[in-house]
């Protein structure tokens, strides 16, 4: 972390940053998607259809993936991530405590077990020299979470999954631009699950999507996202004639539409540069925050290329005599939308109550958690916008 900074005398040089509210993680919605959607809805045809394919094909492509199955939340491709590997009561799934809820709720509505392990400081991903000593002859999973964009060391936890035979599933949520090692986040473990909430590098508003090289896998997504019917409804009542269906077992209504995929397939086209654009305000802030008393994300290791979904600083009241929630208030004052990324899971009450987690459980987590703040990272973000959120950061240390 740098030495600690800070000049009594530029208090009478603070100015109010804003004078209009700055929404976190706001997307860059372009006129594309926007005339996209308008088409859908002039079609007639706003459920599961052929934009929801498109989306699906470009998601393979974009992946290297040999298929990708659209769903409406990154919750909801977990959980059936989960159950096409026949995951349930008695089971038990290694993940991280540092992500949100979602990643262990998803494993409990499969009605397994999550098991969380601690994670390293610096990176703040799922600790692999932490691994093994959690397994035992119940885990059937491993789970690691793409924390802020960041890959986990997906060799070493691919590796253990091997000597003990069993499954990886990525929450990929953070991470769609992602690399490891010349491989894209999407083609390297049994399953990969991604996020389009609205606040994702890629959004479709609300959305999700699996992919996976294994075709019998694939299609059991496909059933169980639309109620385990074994036809899609666009073949159902497609221009081909009414197609007769099976439920083949009892499914879910998972199903993304094709309101959603049309803001999707904009969106994937101009993903990399979206990443630029979010890339270079990352760089912008590792600079103008490097004489801070904070702890900066840190580098990036070769051959990994950091998605750049959150942009995180850790303030410690030891350290710089500052607290986290006294940063999120100051900038909220100067109408800096912040985020929280996360309070660890074992932590909520839910977790605490049914497992019996309680602080000290997992140490590095709770560091984390007490003291990380997410700053405004979109595409959207002017010039203008990124300067205010780097002014009122700095300010925040001379008051």
């Amino acid at each position: 972390m740098a030495s600690k900074v800070g000049n009594p005398s530029m208090k009478s040089r603070l100015r109010q940053v804003r004078d209009t509210f700055l929404v976190f993680g706001s997307p860059l919605i372009g006129d594309a998607e926007i005339e996209e959607v308008v088409a859908v809805l002039r079609s007639g045809w706003i459920g599961t259809g052929p934009r929801v394919a498109r989306f699906e094909e470009g998601m393979k492509e974009y992946t290297g993936s040999q298929h990708a199955v659209a769903v409406s939340s990154c919750t909801a491709a977990l959980h059936l991530s989960l159950l096409v590997l026949d995951v349930g009561p008695g089971d038990e799934v290694i993940t991280t405590p540092m992500t949100f809820v979602a990643t262990a709720n998803a494993i409990i509505h499969a009605g397994a077990k999550p098991v969380f392990v601690d994670v390293d400081r610096e990176t703040m991903l799922l600790d692999p020299e932490k691994i093994e000593a959690a397994i035992t002859p119940r885990t059937k999973v491993i789970l690691p979470v793409h924390l802020a964009g960041r890959i986990c060391a997906m060799d070493k936890i691919l590796s253990i999954a091997r000597k003990h035979n069993l499954f990886v599933i990525e929450d990929a949520a953070h991470c769609i631009e992602g690399r490891y090692r010349e491989q894209r986040v999407g083609s390297i473990s049994d399953l990969t699950c991604f996020s389009f909430y609205v606040t994702k590098n890629l959004t479709t508003g609300e959305g999700g999507m699996v992919t996976t090289d294994n075709p019998k896998w694939a299609q059991k997504l496909r059933a169980l996202a639309l109620h385990g019917m074994d036809l899609h409804a666009y073949h159902r009542f497609g221009d081909r004639g009414y197609q007769h269906y099976h439920v083949v077992e009892p499914g879910y209504k998972y199903n993304m539409t094709d309101i959603q995929a049309a803001l999707g397939i904009h969106q994937l086209k101009r993903i990399e540069a979206s990443w630029e654009r979010r890339n270079a305000v990352w760089n912008e802030y590792q600079q103008a925050f490097s004489g801070l008393p904070v702890y900066r994300p840190a580098a990036d290791e070769p051959g990994i290329r950091h998605a750049r979904h959150l942009y995180t600083i850790l303030l410690d009241h030891e350290d710089c005599g500052k607290s986290r929630d006294q940063l999120l208030k100051y900038l909220t004052e100067n109408k800096i939308g912040v985020g929280v990324h996360y309070t660890p899971v074992h932590l909520h009450p839910y977790y605490r109550i049914t497992f019996g987690y309680q602080e000290g459980c997992y140490p590095k987590a709770e560091w984390i958690g007490k003291n990380t703040v997410s700053l405004p990272l979109s595409a959207r973000l002017t010039d203008q916008d990124v300067e205010d959120v780097i002014v009122a950061v700095q300010q925040f240390f001379t008051v």
